[in-house]
């Protein structure tokens, strides 16, 4: 009996072990080019921009500098800390080459070869062409480099066995639809590139499973859980609709952070829109809103269901819609 009781003990221990062994040794990633083209400091800090960078590694209420990390993210799985990105050697990514940059922005791959937690927004930015990360590169390398590292992520176990998101990765990393649809204008096509890739609107606007994925039955419905209790609204096209939305109120409220009944913005999506969207071009942002209130693409976007003043957003605390962003 003691022996079957050894056995029963030893051998899930044993076979855990192994399991875990295999997952360590599992490569993650594949190797970058070994070459790069020229990036565009001003194409890069536009796209940086668009993808959150700023809002998410600068810790604004902390007034703390531009991109030497991010406000803490209280979460169910411990709490992240958005890492220093300025150009420092040691504190900053200024150790790291390009293949190491462009490993972490489109694999979520760290110069380690360790995989980067979901938290990071990575698998939006997977279709960041060549171009694209060279213009970034070369946006962050001006910014001014700070000393201070940002603190370490407080995670317990069994979320800070990293090799664990190996698993993680082969069920939920997939790349965004980058190519152009046939049958669809300009403007929606790139309101689509946005909205699916470096604005990441899902990342927030959309609930997730017990192991931290995109619940994509329900995407774009709204999100109740988002870090320190904030929530997102549903931005489904029939609930905008219903808010009394429209291309040309939605990207006003993109520029601006004002709502159609006069109110305002709140939280962090009012950081999204203060360093982020208020940037864009004006053509990008009716861009996001045209995808947004027409997913389909045929042209043919409905009026608001009723008057904005009779509409439930008009008596609603915009302080609590709050659309963290994740990065």
């Amino acid at each position: 009996m003691r022996g079957l009781i050894r056995f029963s003990v030893i051998v899930p221990v044993v076979v855990a072990g192994f399991g875990a062994g295999v997952l360590a040794l599992w490569p993650v990633g594949a190797p970058e080019p070994a070459a790069f083209p020229p990036g565009d400091a001003e194409r890069g800090a536009y796209l940086a921009r668009a993808s959150g960078c700023v809002s998410c590694h600068t810790n604004a209420a902390a007034k703390g500098l531009a991109l030497a990390g991010g406000a803490p993210l209280d979460t169910p799985f411990g709490i992240f800390v958005p890492p220093n990105i300025t150009p420092h050697p040691t504190a900053g990514i200024g150790g790291w080459t390009i293949q190491d940059f462009a490993k972490a922005v489109r694999q979520g791959v760290s110069p380690e070869g360790d995989p980067y937690y979901p938290v990071f927004t990575y698998s939006f930015y997977a279709g960041f062409t060549d171009q694209e990360i060279a213009d970034l590169w070369e946006a962050f390398r001006t910014v001014p480099p700070v000393a201070d590292a940002a603190p370490a992520h407080d995670v317990g176990f069994p979320f800070s066995f990293r090799s664990g998101l190996k698993l993680w990765r082969a069920a939920y990393l997939d790349a965004p639809e980058t190519d152009a649809l046939m049958g669809t204008s300009s403007p929606w096509n790139r309101g689509r590139l946005l909205v699916e890739g470096a604005a990441h609107c899902a990342a927030c606007h959309t609930g997730r499973t017990l192991a931290g994925g995109l619940d994509d039955s329900a995407r774009f419905a709204g999100n109740d859980s988002l870090p320190g209790g904030s929530k997102a609204p549903s931005i489904l096209t029939a609930d905008l609709l219903e808010g009394g939305w429209t291309v040309a109120n939605l990207a006003y409220a993109l520029q601006t952070g004002l709502l159609p009944n006069g109110d305002a913005f709140g939280g962090s999506m009012a950081e999204v829109v203060a360093e982020g969207t208020s940037y864009l071009t004006d053509a990008d942002r009716e861009a996001i809103a045209t995808y947004l209130l027409d997913p389909d693409g045929s042209g043919d976007i409905p009026e608001p269901a009723r008057p904005v003043t009779e509409t439930p957003m008009a008596g609603l605390d915009h302080s609590q819609m709050e659309m963290g962003n994740e990065n």
